[in-house]
């Protein structure tokens, strides 16, 4: 929206109030007494333990940040929520963690098991417990329940035994498949998939968990992971359950039944028969043989039951095949499923997911190796549109936005451990979001200088590369995260909200921030302006004044941050 259709206003709409009296301090001294010093020296706000977790648990620190390094972000993280539960708080961790573990609000699964680890290993048997039972609804697959594992002994300060509690608690979430849809029969699928991660396999984890179960479908599972298919048979063959008249119409069989087909698949060398058993079995790409993975037919097979997660991750391996041409069946699929918001839903596609994806998909070949696929635009068109679908958004607002994004160069580094995203990127994204569901705005970039603000003409009809792409390009300096709020004094423009997509890591200005907001309020008559600060890293820093109840902080890449917005500006929390 241009400035001189909304956002210019007249004289007489303007309060046209004088600057409040005294000198203004600079971002370089500190302007309340509890403000604390950022990574540039410059004077900041620490967040509490509760926003850091919540940026903790959507962002991560796989990369570190422009000024702090991974191992470093990552330990001064896992202080915060030790501290959290030291503090009598470690339910509030652990509901924390199933909130954005089952709201897919984290871009990665890492920071999740991370801060499940800590919960699980705290000396807080309340939260020992809470951490426990949601072991089910956080780890979904069994690369999850690896990683947690692991994360686990490398945080127990007694060494790697399995006590009673960890023991059980991984027990449990073995027996657990029960109660799911498609039972112990969905956890020989997921088994025989994933079948090692982490340094851990089904074999190690069940000899350590001492798992036990009456469950005949489980406990031959068990077995036959353990002791494989002929000492397994040897057993059961004349188990009462196997003499069972029901056997036939088992559990125990249909388990049985779907182990010989993986060892048939894995045996496997004829292309056709390999397409039939991936139809009628819907077996993934896990259980292909490596041989017969070069296939153009056994991948057109793949893909019509493909999850969302490896469909879109695959998107430049089926394009190289021919399965992706214009005007194909291939890419008729694709782009119908891109295109389905509740197919995104239940996958809990994550929207970081499909911004990696988009970026990927459109370079034409793989970081690493040397595929290559032609890039096929109607496909690149759908990752955009899923993009905005997997976040959770809301009607317009009806206020009057200003979305400013931090370019400066603590900005041009990569986020949450992919290297084609920078946190410069990410931001410009999130505003985006913004942009495609509010009606009165203005987008600005920013940095430090003498020129440190450039006014951006972004529609919701932009191509979301050609948004990023245009921010890659702008000038980087030092940052003044102030910029923008002074330049809506300076030009007598009226906002309701200003919404601040930054790493805070700010060092330069003639005013913070939160006190720039302070003049817009008196100097405009906007009482309740408001100052929205997403944040774009898992520091423990903010620019918004905490005490100022129309100042918030939000997780930069929360897929819930429309709904946070939302609620803020209307006054709703």
């Amino acid at each position: 929206m241009s400035d001189d259709e909304v956002m210019e206003i007249e004289e007489d709409e303007w309060a046209g109030l004088s600057m409040p009296e005294g000198p203004e301090v600079p971002v370089s001294g500190k302007l309340a007494p509890y403000q604390t010093v950022n990574n540039t020296e410059g004077y900041v706000f620490k967040t509490d333990y509760e926003t850091r977790l919540r940026r903790f648990l959507c962002i991560g620190t796989d990369g570190g940040t422009y000024y702090t390094g991974e191992k470093d972000l990552t330990r001064e993280n896992a202080e915060s929520i030790v501290r959290m539960i030291n503090n009598g708080n470690g339910l509030k961790v652990v509901e924390t963690i199933r909130e954005f573990s089952v709201e897919n609000k984290a871009c990665k699964a890492n920071p999740i098991m991370f801060a499940l680890a800590l919960s699980c290993r705290s000396n807080d048997p309340t939260t020992k417990e809470a951490g426990y039972k949601i072991l089910s609804d956080v780890c979904r697959i069994p690369t999850h329940l690896f990683q947690f594992i692991k994360f686990c002994q490398e945080i127990n300060p007694y060494g790697k035994g399995w006590g009673r509690a960890h023991r059980k608690g991984v027990s449990t979430w073995y027996q657990n498949y029960k109660q799911k849809n498609e039972g112990i029969l969905m956890l020989a699928h997921h088994v025989t998939k994933y079948k090692a991660r982490f340094g851990f396999s089904h074999q190690d984890v069940f000899r350590l968990c001492h798992i036990k179960t009456i469950d005949d479908a489980l406990g031959y599972l068990v077995s036959y992971i353990c002791r494989g298919k002929a000492a397994t048979e040897s057993q059961w063959k004349n188990s009462w359950a196997m003499r069972d008249e029901g056997f036939q119409q088992s559990e125990l069989k249909k388990v049985i039944d779907l182990l010989k087909v993986f060892e048939d698949a894995q045996k496997c060398t004829n292309e056709e028969l390999m397409k039939r058993m991936i139809l009628e079995h819907h077996l993934a790409r896990e259980h292909v043989p490596t041989g017969l993975l070069k296939s153009k037919e056994v991948w057109g097979a793949l893909m019509r039951h493909m999850p969302m997660t490896a469909m879109i991750r695959n998107l430049g391996k089926m394009s190289s095949l021919g399965l992706l041409e214009s005007d194909s069946f291939g890419e008729q699929i694709t782009t119908e499923k891109l295109k389905n918001e509740q197919l995104l839903k239940g996958a809990r596609i994550h929207p970081f997911t499909v911004l990696v994806a988009i970026k990927a998909y459109a370079k034409g070949k793989g970081e690493l190796g040397k595929l290559e696929w032609p890039v096929n635009r109607r496909v690149v068109d759908a990752l955009q549109e899923a993009f905005y679908l997997s976040f959770k958004c809301l009607k317009p607002t009806g206020k009057r936005f200003l979305l400013a994004v931090d370019v400066s160069g603590s900005m041009n580094v990569p986020v949450m451990g992919t290297p084609i995203i920078t946190a410069r990127d990410a931001a410009a994204a999130m505003m985006m979001v913004t942009v495609r569901t509010e009606q009165n705005y203005d987008v600005v970039a920013f940095s430090g200088g003498g020129n440190s603000l450039t006014k951006l003409a972004i529609s919701p009809q932009d191509n979301l590369t050609a948004v990023l792409e245009k921010c890659s390009r702008l000038r980087f300096a030092h940052t003044d995260c102030s910029a923008p709020i002074v330049d809506a004094i300076q030009n007598k423009k009226l906002y309701d909200v200003f919404v601040v997509y930054t790493d805070s890591e700010t060092n330069y200005g003639s005013v913070h921030p939160s006190k720039a907001l302070k003049n817009y309020r008196h100097i405009s008559g906007i009482k309740d302006a408001r100052l929205i600060v997403c944040g774009m890293a898992s520091n423990g820093f903010t620019i918004a004044d905490p005490e100022d109840p129309c100042m918030m902080d939000i997780v930069g890449f929360d897929s819930g941050a429309p709904v946070a917005i939302h609620q803020f500006v209307t006054g709703t929390i």
